[in-house]
Formats: structure tokens, sequence, C-alpha cells
């Protein structure tokens, strides 16, 4: 995961951050105008309050694909998720583009994180930032409880509730550029004790920039649902890690909410 951190920082345009830092002492001056010229640009990079860059899982249909577009539409930068086919991922970010709007598309599963990683570092690479990540992926399994296979619960909770997880956990090092662990850590590798103090210059910048995380949850994750045992314990875990994460968040000036739709037809 810190890696990832590092590899963020490779893409403002003050070019590779590794490579310009490479055995250097913190203290050398070079490093230190580096570090100020790596703030510099990314004040210059990040995206104005007209064009935020959001991040939409699952926007390739249903609610997703709602919410890319009028996003879209509305200037927003957007990267169009889709597990699969491409094919309706394409049509969603065309159809952005054709208003006006820039888009991307980027195939992933949530579930997994290299994936959110790659798409992280993708969007990172190509537009400076992520102001606005909507995790909305999701898939149903329905059945009674007796009849359910633990592949069937294991997807669900998997894809609904670890997808949210694991993208509201990179998506945070790739705004920040740090971990926690670093300041503790004892046996520091030379990115930690060097680059570290600089990251956290970043991201005091960063941290002046309002951020937003909504996560989509459901009506049935409060009241449950027959036949959805693994669907409304997934669903009722985003709202409990939404609660959590708020707190966490809410110095960093990130806000993170949950949205619980009704039956979508």
């Amino acid at each position: 995961m810190a890696s990832l951190a590092f590899n963020s920082v490779a893409t403002t345009k003050s070019g590779s951050f590794a490579r310009a830092f490479s055995g250097i002492s913190l203290y050398n001056p070079f490093l230190l105008s580096s570090a100020a010229k790596l703030v510099e640009s990314t004040e210059q990079a990040g995206v104005d309050v007209e064009a935020p860059v959001v991040v939409i899982t699952g926007a390739s249909r249903g609610i997703g694909r709602a919410v890319a577009l009028a996003l879209g539409k509305a200037g927003c930068k957007v990267l169009v998720n889709y597990p699969r086919s491409s094919k309706e991922a394409e049509k969603v970010s065309k159809e952005i583009e054709s208003c006006g709007g820039q888009a991307m598309t980027f195939g992933g599963d949530v579930s997994k994180e290299e994936d959110v990683e790659s798409m992280m570092k993708t969007v990172v690479d190509q537009w400076g930032t992520v102001d606005i990540l909507i995790n909305n992926a999701g898939v149903t399994r329905d059945t009674l409880l007796m009849r359910m296979k633990k592949s069937q619960w294991q997807e669900v909770i998997d894809l609904n509730l670890t997808g949210v997880f694991l993208c509201t956990q990179v998506y945070t090092v790739a705004v920040f550029l740090i971990r926690p662990e670093l300041e503790s850590s004892s046996k520091k590798t030379f990115f930690q004790r060097d680059l570290f103090p600089c990251c956290r210059l970043l991201a005091k910048v960063m941290m002046k920039k309002k951020r937003r995380i909504v996560n989509i949850s459901s009506v049935v994750g409060l009241v449950g649902n027959a036949g959805q045992a693994n669907y409304s314990a997934a669903k009722a875990g985003v709202i409990g890690l939404t609660k959590s994460v708020a707190k966490e968040y809410a110095s960093r000036n990130i806000t993170v909410n949950a949205v619980a739709p009704g039956f979508i037809a």
C-alpha cells in the first residue's frame, strides 16, 4: 500500500519524485527545493472547483451510470469503472464527452486490492488527483439462507462491503500519500525516512481541499429482506463502515456519507 503512495507522487508535473530524490539526504538543499517545487506543481495541477475528479465504481449501468452521466454533464471529470465488459462503460464515457465533459473507463474488480490500486493510480496519472469517490459497485446472489452456498455469501460480501473498504483505503492513500504506520516504524526504508517528510509537506496542501466519499448502501441494510441475507449483511456493513470512517476522516476535510436507495427497477 505504501508503494502506491509514492507511485502517486511520481505522477505530478514535476516528474518522478522517487528519481528526483534517489540517494539524496533530506537536508540536502536540492531535496528541499525539489519538495517545494513538488508542492507548487501539485497546487497548480489541482482540479478547480468547476471540474472535480470523480471515481465511480460500477458505473457502466444502473445507479452508477445515472450518477456518472449527471456528474459528467455537470462538468466533472469522471472515471467510469466497470467489472467485465467495456462496451457499456464506453457508451457512458462517450455520452459524457458528447456533452463537453471528460471521462475515462477502467475495468477492474473492486474486491481485488491490485485492481483498486491500479484504478486509483490511473486516474491520478491522468488528472492529478481524486476529489470524489462514489462506491457504487455491487452484486446480488439471492437465495434463502438455508440454501445459500458459502461462495454466494462470500461473493456478495467481497464486492459490496470489502470493495468499499478497499476503495476507501486506497483512495485515502492516493490523496494524502502517507500511511500512519510510517510514523511509528522503527526500521524505515529510504522512502520512509527521506521521502516521508516531503509527503507530509504535500499532504498539508492536499488537506486544504474538501473531498467527498459517497457509499451506496440500501434500505435492505436497514430492514432486511427474505432471500437476501448476504446482501442485507453487506449493506448494513456499509452503513456501519461509513459512520466509522466519517469520524476518522472529519479532521482530514473529507466528508463520508451513505445513500440507502429503495427498490430500483
